[in-house]
């Protein structure tokens, strides 16, 4: 099962080289970048962390849809996945509504935007023409020039029962925040069924490797396709969890 660290934005983006190095060194399977107001871009942040590697994935978890017009999301999601073919995965979410409605961006029906902004998303990186009139998303004949070969593995970040619902229907699979429950990945499993079930697990100061790994475990056996270390805010760090996962 793939496993993998986040690089947190509460480090400066001057320190992300040095953790994209490591984790590729130590044999990690996957980076992941969150894209939390007002740090650090997730997609600047995956270019550069893809530029600086050659064998891990770079995960970005999640982008706030109501930020971004779906179009410029497909443009730049294309650009990565050509340039760096399977290598990419992408988490599409709400945001934080505190945040949204600080920078003008909230909607009334979050769950509707993201259901239409996904959809054409993922359209429109399979290299389809969309032509929608939706609540939130309007797109007039809209085709990339430079769709990729290979889509990034898209996702849907959340908890709650109809947004994981909605991550089945309409993206790869969900995104999970914060997880220390197994219950959690099991009600998701059953929601999304086949889908990928990706969880962010936060490590506590002073645990062991081995209890890192039994926490991995415990996570993939309720369900879990990939399980991905985050630091907490008394420790925010990724070094030690790099190294619970050097290989």
């Amino acid at each position: 099962m793939p496993t993998g660290v986040v690089f947190r934005p509460q480090h400066p983006p001057e320190e992300l080289r040095a953790a994209v190095r490591a984790a590729e060194e130590a044999g990690v399977d996957e980076l992941w970048l969150w894209e939390d107001c007002f740090l650090e871009g997730g997609l600047t942040t995956a270019a550069a962390a893809l530029a600086w590697s050659e064998r891990i994935t770079v995960g970005i978890g999640l982008l706030p849809v109501p930020l971004r017009n779906p179009a410029v999301v497909a443009m730049e999601l294309a650009t990565l996945a050509r340039l760096f073919p399977g290598r990419l995965t992408v988490a599409l979410g709400h945001g934080v509504q505190d945040w949204m409605r600080q920078v003008g961006a909230a909607v009334e029906s979050p769950l509707t935007l993201l259901r239409e902004h996904t959809t054409a998303v993922r359209s429109l990186l399979a290299g389809e023409t969309v032509d929608v009139r939706g609540r939130y998303v309007s797109l007039d004949r809209v085709t990339l020039d430079w769709p990729p070969d290979q889509p990034p593995t898209l996702l849907i970040g959340g908890r709650g029962p109809k947004t994981v619902a909605l991550a089945g229907e309409v993206s790869d699979g969900v995104l999970l925040d914060t997880v220390t429950d197994p219950d959690v990945v099991r009600r998701a499993r059953e929601l999304v069924g086949d889908a990928h079930v990706a969880a962010y697990t936060p490590i506590e100061p002073g645990l062991t490797r081995e209890a890192v790994l039994d926490r991995v475990a415990v996570l993939e056996a309720a369900g879990a396709d990939t399980v991905i270390l985050q630091g907490t805010d008394e420790q925010p760090d990724h070094a030690p969890l790099i190294a619970a996962l050097a290989r």
